[in-house]
């Protein structure tokens, strides 16, 4: 059985990643694509600090017209707002989206998935990274995988250590503010690894396009695990 195969058969174990409330309306799904004029109207493209009030502008007005409480940027979607020499791998862009990401308010708890233990955490506190991060590791049925969730308040990785058990349905973080969340519009970058190698309270968000395929395996979707049926 492949890890797709059985995070299907788990499905229904998984909990909720927020409160119940947040999942009272369907999701708004973002297009953040280069191919959206709609971004390009509002003033989103390639993304640094000084442009970040449009994102969160153009995010909060979508989901307010749409009546969302969450907002979902897609897996593995080519976005316009890493096409930028911040976000360089080699001689290529990182620009593929090897996560979700959650929009929602700051401030906002975010509860275990799934059991598991913290594997590591850190402050990825340069411009546009992760901020505080945490990251856990599960196992179902003797497959091994963790979860990665960025953007995080500064309180959610005050005292924690490695190795503590998380419950599942357990309250364990929170989705951070800028500029502490690495100076990003409020949201959580929820991400699924099914090998972590060398690292430890981080791991590539992005992947560059001759990469994709590698890191798409590596990295599978989380839509299984966070049962948004949005079809990300």
């Amino acid at each position: 059985m492949n890890f797709r195969e059985l995070m299907i058969e788990e499905q229904q174990n998984f909990g909720r990643i927020f409160s119940d409330e947040f999942f009272s309306s369907r999701p708004f799904i973002f297009n953040l694509t280069p191919e959206n004029a709609d971004l390009r109207e509002a003033g989103v493209s390639c993304i640094d600090p000084n442009t970040m009030t449009n994102l969160t502008n153009y995010v909060e007005r979508k989901m307010r017209q749409n009546g969302a409480r969450i907002g979902v940027g897609r897996y593995n979607e080519h976005r316009v707002t890493y096409d930028t020499t911040l976000f360089t791998g080699g001689s290529d862009v990182r620009n593929i989206h090897l996560g979700v990401d959650l929009f929602v308010s700051a401030g906002t708890k975010i509860f275990a998935p799934v059991a598991g233990r913290v594997h590591s955490f850190n402050l990825n506190d340069k411009s546009l990274d992760y901020g505080p991060t945490i990251i856990l590791q599960h196992e179902i049925r003797g497959t091994t995988f963790y979860t990665l969730y960025g953007h995080l308040s500064a309180d959610s990785i005050q005292d924690l250590e490695e190795g503590r058990e998380i419950a599942r349905g357990e309250h364990f973080a929170s989705v951070g503010d800028r500029p502490i969340n690495g100076d990003w519009t409020p949201h959580l970058h929820f991400q699924v690894m099914i090998d972590m190698g060398e690292w430890k309270g981080d791991y590539p968000g992005l992947s560059t396009a001759s990469e994709r395929e590698k890191y798409l395996k590596l990295c599978p979707n989380p839509e299984l695990i966070l049962r948004l049926n949005s079809g990300v």
